[in-house]
């Protein structure tokens, strides 16, 4: 895991996105497209905002989403749909294909098809980021380490459910869907490249857990240490708990 330590989330972002935009035109550039997955939540506004205003052929480009909640209308503040669509596909280019989670139909169906799509675009580049509880997209702990399937239907912990209304995306805890479909943990470890952003004080007990415990599903962002290429992008507040070495950002 390759940490780097920046001033702020403004300065994380603009290194996070450039480096996920240099790997995007690499992968481009030796097989002619790329497969990306892109998560979502405030940890990702600076990532994606520099990553829109790189030099990218996002007409080579297939976009696959982390997490949607279940039985929450697209047009809601909160739906990832929705982000995803405002945020960066209005801001780019046409792309080749886009992949969203449609949590408004029968979950099992829509976890089987985006399972199959999936399968035959293996991904070059994610950008991901760390829950407070320290999940990855919605595995919340304890995290399923073994499942095979690429995409699996969630129940949500009350710690990610009071994240979300913390964040603003929701009026009420009450008003937080309970359930959500999540990329699969193992199907986030066999992209490529993984570009993790996570600014913030408030992830800085989850930041150290993922960095400096043993890899446990307790801590199911921890796993990220057994990847073969995952960077990390932190800010001061979010690395302040941190007891390892890390390489400040230049």
């Amino acid at each position: 895991m390759d940490i780097k330590i920046a001033e702020n989330a403004h300065e994380l972002g603009k290194s996070a996105g450039a480096a996920a935009a240099k790997a995007i035109r690499e992968a481009i550039a030796s097989k002619g497209n790329a497969n990306i997955i892109l998560a979502t939540g405030t940890s990702q506004f600076e990532t994606l905002k520099q990553l829109i205003s790189e030099d990218i052929d996002w007409s080579k480009v297939v976009m696959f989403h982390l997490d949607e909640y279940i039985d929450l209308l697209v047009t809601h503040p909160a739906s990832f749909r929705k982000y995803l669509q405002e945020k960066f596909i209005s801001k780019v280019p046409p792309l080749k294909a886009s992949y969203l989670i449609n949590g408004e139909v029968n979950p099992q169906a829509e976890c089987d098809r985006l399972g199959k799509a999936i399968a035959s675009h293996p991904i070059d580049v994610a950008l991901v980021g760390i829950g407070e509880n320290g999940h990855l997209a919605f595995n919340d702990p304890p995290a399923d380490f073994d499942t095979e399937k690429p995409y699996i239907i969630v129940e949500l912990d009350k710690a990610c459910r009071q994240q979300q209304l913390g964040e603003g995306w929701f009026k009420s805890l009450e008003e937080v869907p309970p359930q959500a479909i999540s990329m699969s943990v193992k199907q986030i470890l066999k992209s490529k490249i993984i570009i993790c952003s996570v600014p913030d004080s408030r992830k800085a007990t989850a930041v150290k857990n993922t960095v400096e415990q043993n890899v446990s599903n307790l801590y199911p962002a921890s796993i990220l240490q057994q990847h073969g290429d995952c960077r990390l992008y932190l800010d001061k507040s979010s690395a302040a708990l941190l007891s390892k070495n890390a390489s400040p950002l230049v």
